[in-house]
């Protein structure tokens, strides 16, 4: 005779601080399950809040609205599957991450994380107490043991639940994309289950917070790290997963095994779903963005109106004595195939005001960078009026490479609320750009084809704030720029490594120094979406003063 656990995974995006709407999810998806005729419903870690919740969990009238949300909820779910949900445990004086099992009207177990993650976007020592390491509990056809996402990282946190009777892992997560992820994910996943000889089940969520992007790509692992199920990333899914035990033990019957799209495909999904719930999380619907003609506002235009639709999107060219004739064209070029409204708004009287009022002040003096930081200042300022008036989040448009180095205007260009790309070097900007005229997919709102025209990808890149002005006028080339700052940024790289690559040395000091002074620019950028594993903000927090300088 041959046992069976049906399994319903629940990958799905919850709102952090939404307490009812996520509890209302779960419900949903216990539904599913209780129709299925599933045994247990499984959803993430830290579901009931929201994840990262971040310090918001240190607010003990939230804690206690949580775990009391997580009662209701089993109390709710009485009659049917049991439910494993994530959320705060508050046992004073300490705080945990715990994992709840619902059965029967109440908590029927509880488990709490023991490795809480202090490292890139994670702060869960400051936030949470570890607990001893726990066994597994009883679910009836078997004991499961549930290690909470950091903990399945490490082997002795799955081989004490192994060893105390554990015949299946469940490992809830709250694990946010970077590029190629996934690949780390299943590798430590498989290490566990041939460790440990139980399957695994690797459930994450998906969704926009902040910065971060949950991508999903939850999956099911059998004896021998034979992958059984794996499902589809940044989609919501509620998948139902039978488990077979017979003489060798427990086996998950194979079902569907999404296939992943490539990194620079996933990077744009990111952007485009990172933008996506940052405006439905936050209520706006609406957003508008300085269109210049250039390669940067381009691709931002075509990520919002993926996202949104293009109904949605307002672009605006602000033009000046200096913007060229090929930018008018290439910028209503953009906004035409998107499907974009598009308005333009001259910067020309307000500067002459401007440079009026500060003559007598100005007098003697040549015109130089503050001129160009002027004009650059006037655009935010008319950008964020309409914001204002209209109800448009506006967006900013500055590259990683130029965020890097400070090549943005503060209370100008970086004027915003949201940056889709702020994490993306300029190079790959160009790439995402050439992807997304070959592309379409069904997530994308906006239409197919040629969003982005070459004249705009092939021109040499120019903020167009003096006659003749070129990028490389102030910066050394980009492919040069971005490879430098990949090691010093990315790969925290010395002087010396980066001469050893062959880059010049005085081009790697001179960089490291814009890197170093651009800090409180950074300190006051807008937000976007986590691409790489050393994204600015969480990931890299530097001081704003400093002086240490590499002399090697």
């Amino acid at each position: 005779m041959t046992d069976t656990f049906r399994l319903t995974l629940a990958q799905l995006n919850p709102t952090v601080g939404d307490i009812k709407g996520n509890a209302t999810k779960a419900r949903e998806a216990w539904e599913q399950g209780r129709a299925a005729g599933a045994d247990m419903v499984m959803l993430p870690e830290m579901f009931i809040t929201g994840y990262q919740a971040q310090d918001l969990v240190l607010k003990p009238a939230f804690t206690l609205a949580a775990m009391d949300a997580v009662e209701q909820l089993a109390r709710d779910c009485a009659d049917g599957p049991m439910v494993g949900i994530g959320g705060p445990l508050s046992e004073l004086p300490k705080l945990h991450n715990a994992y709840f099992i619902l059965k029967g009207g109440k908590v029927h177990a509880t488990t709490r994380k023991y490795y809480l993650p202090n490292f890139n976007v994670f702060d869960e020592v400051r936030l949470f107490s570890r607990s001893d390491m726990q066994g597994p509990w009883d679910a009836g056809a078997l004991r499961i043991g549930t290690p909470i996402c950091e903990d399945a990282w490490y082997e002795d946190v799955c081989e004490a639940m192994v060893d105390s009777g554990a015949e299946m892992l469940l490992v809830p997560n709250g694990s946010p994309y970077f590029r190629n992820k996934y690949d780390i994910r299943l590798s430590n996943m498989v290490s566990r289950v041939i460790e440990n000889d139980v399957p695994l089940v690797y459930l994450n969520f998906v969704g926009g917070q902040d910065d971060q992007v949950f991508d999903g790509g939850s999956f099911v692992l059998n004896r021998g790290g034979k992958l059984a199920v794996k499902l589809p990333l940044f989609d919501e899914a509620v998948v139902h997963v039978d488990f077979e035990c017979d003489a060798e033990g427990w086996r998950a019957v194979e079902g569907d095994v999404a296939i992943f799209p490539d990194d620079l495909e996933q990077d744009y999904r990111v952007m485009v779903e990172g933008l996506r719930d940052y405006m439905r999380k936050t209520g706006f619907q609406k957003v508008l963005l300085g269109l210049s003609g250039g390669i940067d506002s381009a691709i931002v235009a075509t990520i919002a109106a993926d996202a949104l639709g293009s109904e949605n999107v307002r672009c605006v060219m602000l033009p000046s004595e200096y913007t060229s004739q090929s930018s008018l064209d290439d910028a209503a070029k953009v906004a035409d195939a998107l499907g974009c409204k598009y308005d333009t708004v001259p910067i020309g009287p307000t500067r002459a005001a401007v440079t009026e009022t500060l003559a007598p002040l100005f007098a003697g003096l040549d015109e130089g960078l503050t001129e160009e930081n002027i004009q650059s200042r006037i655009r935010g300022l008319l950008l964020m009026a309409q914001s204002n008036k209209f109800g448009e989040m506006l967006l900013t448009t500055g590259n990683k490479s130029e965020v890097a180095v400070g090549y943005a205007t503060i209370y100008g260009d970086m004027a915003g609320g949201y940056n889709p790309i702020k994490d993306m070097y300029k190079t790959r900007v160009f790439d995402a750009c050439r992807w997304r005229n070959a592309n379409h997919r069904p997530w994308m709102k906006a239409p197919a084809g040629e969003m982005i025209p070459a004249s705009i990808i092939d021109k040499p890149p120019s903020a167009e704030l003096r006659a003749d002005q070129k990028d490389e006028d102030s910066l050394p080339p980009y492919d040069v720029l971005d490879g430098i700052l990949t090691m010093l940024v990315d790969e925290e790289a010395s002087v010396s490594d980066c001469v050893a690559e062959g880059y010049d040395h005085d081009t790697v000091k001179r960089v490291e120094h814009l890197l170093y002074i651009s800090e409180y620019k950074r300190f006051q950028s807008a937000p976007g979406p986590r691409l790489s594993m050393r994204a600015f903000w969480l990931d890299r927090r530097y001081p704003i003063v400093n002086r240490w300088r590499d002399e090697a």
